[in-house]
């Protein structure tokens, strides 16, 4: 067989090898297994449909391609619907599902999109409410059953040889440096921005971080997807599992992650840093339940993987690690299955105290950095120790560059990078220069192989008197106390950094019981003088870390968790710092009276 240069090449690959269940998913609470033969029908009969509805690769620029949307959960219909319209020169743009219509109506029309595909009736009534507004617009079809809405099965006819005949003669002329999909980035500010990405850019990143995959030692090649599709990170994963033979589960939801889990048994999957701390403060909210001698070993073990090191040789820490195994770890790993080797993270900074204590516990965090516009991966952490370094994104990608400008920014080259962004030269020769791609983001290069990354170009803030602070140093540092769930730093133009904090409640309701503080609700705990006392005191022990400027003077508690549902956080759970300031702009007033005494208003 012809070496791969498509996505879509995949399918040959599997052909090769088929198995009875390379995609599944939970249907009216049944497990559904899709063969190969049966993944592989349902996507060339969808491509059939597709060109008979007219949809094609034009005269085979990007602008000329059409170009098909995209919003679901991650099922299989999802990757049936990628793959149909990859082998036949068109272009998929996915979206997340909680994309707001405004937004939506926005994509939908820059990208000039002829028809649409949908998991639910909510997202069906919410492109329908906005179609009028979407002149390219042909078509919506939805994967769910739902009432008046057109359902996707509908164009899955029996397969005729010209039809196969049909797809092989188009997917021939489609070559890697064809852009395969069009991904608008979340964006922590601003307008999202449609990323162009080809074959060679996606495939690229599938064959090096691959080959990080394939040393992690799995019996059954067997993955758990729950993380969006239409984020470049789940999607290039993905693909790694079709290219080199894993099958694939699909969680039901967010919400189910645990229990399927248990039924899939997965070897590996991916995650973002919030699903670990949300799967640490169960296993806290369980351990505190405990009694007596049980509830004493249960600290004792999280002590001993708070001290946990890659390369430990005191061989009286490894007899140690050794019983908080037998006795507490290996009921975590029951908890997701038993046969989790593995946890990809992405998206944004793992706490390093979470790593040490996953990793501790068998189950090897491999935390890795990169972008949408990088396809995503630049550097990730290896599961061979020398390869694996906490605190950092690992050794960089075969094929990928990295050099540090002289402000500290990361610039980036290799086959990953964009093709640039859609409808946007200007901005994408601001980021693209020399052939170096500007990240945005600040690193170092530790011992000249592990990347680091430091802080945000965008969010270094400076002082009213004029000294730069990088908030995000201190703020990782912090969230390390298991009683702070979400810190922003704040003070920009302004006399000393302050920090808006959410606790973690789950960690501070028993402390709050074991030392008489009334606990009614949370609205009123933030307010009490010896919760604020405590969390001004894990403040005061961070503080000598860090220089004097960038010590934090003040702080407020708040009583709602920052969340993508509320609008504090992207769809891949970065902080937006400018809507939480404009959102929590009285409390953070609060702390700077001068500004109130000049402005009255800001306390109403």
């Amino acid at each position: 067989m012809k070496k791969a240069t498509r996505l879509f090449d995949c399918m040959a690959i599997q052909a090769q090898e088929p198995v009875a269940a390379l995609l599944s998913a939970k249907e009216n609470g049944v497990w559904n297994a899709y063969s190969t033969q049966q993944v592989h029908t349902m996507i060339n009969q969808l491509s059939t449909a597709l060109i008979n509805l007219g949809i094609s690769k034009g005269d085979g620029t990007t602008e000329g391609r059409d170009k098909i949307a995209l919003i679901s959960n991650g099922r299989p219909e999802w990757l049936i619907t990628d793959l149909a319209v990859q082998q036949i020169g068109a272009i998929l743009v996915p979206l997340y599902p909680n994309s707001n219509a405004k937004e939506a109506e926005q994509i939908l029309n820059e990208a000039e999109v002829k028809y649409v595909f949908v998991s639910s009736k909510d997202l069906c009534d919410k492109i329908t409410g906005v179609s009028e507004h979407i002149p390219s617009l042909k078509g919506i079809y939805t994967f769910d059953e739902v009432a008046g809405c057109n359902h996707w099965t509908t164009l899955l006819k029996p397969l005729q040889d010209t039809d196969i005949q049909r797809i092989a003669a188009i997917s021939d002329t489609i070559t890697e440096r064809d852009v395969t999909t069009i991904i608008y980035t979340s964006g922590t500010t601003g307008r999202p921005k449609g990323v162009m990405l080809t074959h060679q850019n996606i495939l690229s990143n599938v064959i090096a971080s691959g080959n990080v995959l394939k040393q992690i030692p799995v019996e059954e090649k067997r993955a758990l997807s729950f993380l969006p599709l239409n984020h470049i990170f789940e999607k290039m994963c993905t693909y790694i599992y079709l290219f080199f033979g894993f099958s694939i589960a699909y969680a039901e939801s967010m919400d189910t992650i645990g229990a399927n889990m248990k039924e899939v048994k997965p070897y590996i999957f991916t995650a973002v840093p919030r699903l670990l701390e949300k799967v640490f403060e169960k296993i806290m909210i369980e351990g505190q339940k405990l009694t007596g001698i049980k509830k004493k070993i249960f600290l004792w073990s999280i002590t001993v993987a708070e001290e946990f090191e890659i390369e430990h040789t005191s061989p009286w820490y490894k007899a140690k690690l050794a019983i908080a195994d037998k006795l507490v770890y290996s009921k975590w790993r029951a908890a997701i299955g038993g046969n989790v080797k593995a946890i990809v993270i992405g998206s944004s900074a793992t706490p390093v105290k979470l790593e040490k204590i996953f990793t501790a516990a068998n189950i090897v965090i491999l935390e890795g950095y990169g972008l949408t516009e990088t396809s995503p991966v630049i550097a990730v952490n290896r599961y061979d120790k020398a390869n694996r370094k906490f605190g950092t994104v690992g050794p960089l990608l075969d094929n990928v560059q990295v050099k540090i400008a002289d402000d500290g920014e990361i610039l980036c080259k290799g086959p990953n990078v964009m093709a640039g962004y859609y409808k946007n030269p200007e901005l994408t020769a601001e980021v693209m220069q020399d052939g170096w791609f500007h990240t945005g983001d600040i690193g170092v290069l530790d011992g000249g192989k592990f990347l680091k990354i430091t802080d945000r170009k965008k969010e270094i803030f400076k002082t009213s008197g004029g000294k730069y602070v990088a908030p995000l140093p201190i703020e990782n540092k912090m969230k390390e106390n298991h009683f702070i769930e979400q810190m922003m730093v704040i003070g920009a133009e302004r006399k000393f950094v302050s920090a808006l904090i959410v606790p973690s409640f789950t960690n501070l309701v028993p402390w709050c019981k074991a030392n008489d503080v009334p606990v009614s609700n949370m609205k009123e705990l933030i307010c009490n003088k010896q919760v604020i006392a405590l969390y001004q005191s894990i403040v005061d022990q961070f503080n000598p870390e860090f220089n004097h400027v960038e010590q934090v003077k003040k702080i407020k508690l708040l009583a709602n968790e920052w969340s993508i549902d509320s609008g504090e956080l992207t769809p891949t759970g970065k902080m937006k710092r400018k809507v939480i300031m404009e959102k929590y702009k009285n409390e953070v007033y609060t702390m700077y009276p001068d500004e109130i005494n000049e402005n009255p208003a800001l306390t109403h």
